[in-house]
């Protein structure tokens, strides 16, 4: 999910190389992130920013949802989410997440997952996602937690910088701001959000080996792969030294990291 104002180096066009980069963790965060809502059943909900349908997917298989409406500006996303979720409840509409497709308080529960950081206008974005949320209906949202313990891109971006002082400015945890505890909640409250509240979700992100962990980086989209793409096969080489040698890996060559995001809720 994304807007066309955001910088075309941190965007998703296809969802391939999303899914293998970090949507298999991003299916696990959005369990505890469901899980942790604890809404009752039958409620309508909008996934701003569905991409492939993850959290649109276990909503309805945790929340027991009234129905879905999952929204995204890519079709390419939107069309990979109608393939894989048959459920009559969830459909799925190509939108901006500055301008939903939806009346004035028309759902209970406006849900976004790993996506904020992507628009460019936060503030119109949490406007609209409280705009279509009846009174009393939930807003909440996630994002990974870039500069501290979203490990697997911790140690890639550690690696990078340390080699290239350019690398910096692909680096999702200077490149997100927005991704803090405090400024999450500090954006629901200048919106009028009501009773904001933060916690951390930790998911375990568990690796074969290093080609397991370092394939995904090779996939060309994304702001780690796109910067990965430009560099010749030496300093790819170079790079991929130092971020082996940082990492845990067990006897075995497995590789055992967290992927801790950060979710707010708050009421309309």
């Amino acid at each position: 999910m994304h807007d066309l104002d955001a910088d075309p180096r941190t965007l998703w066009t296809a969802s391939d190389p999303y899914d293998a980069y970090v949507g298999r963790w991003s299916r696990l965060v959005a369990r505890e992130f469901v899980g942790w809502l604890g809404l009752p059943s039958a409620l309508r909900w909008l996934d701003l920013g569905c991409g492939t349908g993850i959290v649109t997917e276990t909503v309805l298989e945790l929340a027991a949802p009234a129905e879905v409406l999952g929204v995204d500006p890519s079709e390419v996303f939107v069309t990979a989410a109608r393939k894989r979720i048959r459920d009559p409840r969830a459909r799925f509409q190509v939108a901006d997440a500055r301008a939903i497709p939806l009346g004035d308080a028309g759902i209970d529960v406006s849900a976004s997952g790993l996506v904020l950081n992507f628009v460019s206008d936060h503030a119109r974005a949490i406007a609209e996602m409280r705009r279509v949320v009846r009174p009393g209906g939930t807003i909440a949202l996630y994002v990974w937690d870039y500069a501290g313990e979203m490990q697997m891109m911790r140690h890639f971006w550690n690696a990078a910088t340390a080699l290239d002082s350019n690398a910096r400015s692909l680096d999702e945890g200077a490149l997100f701001p927005i991704c803090r505890p405090e400024r999450l909640q500090t954006l629901f409250k200048d919106r009028g959000i009501q009773r904001p509240e933060c916690v951390t979700l930790d998911v375990p992100m568990a690796f074969t080996d290093f080609n397991d962990f370092w394939s995904p980086f090779l996939g060309g989209e994304g702001p780690a792969p796109s910067y990965v793409r430009t560099l010749s096969n030496h300093r790819q080489a170079t790079l991929r030294k130092h971020v082996r040698a940082a990492l845990p890996v067990a006897a075995d060559g497995s590789i055992h990291l967290i992927a801790r995001a950060f979710a707010v809720r708050g009421v309309r």
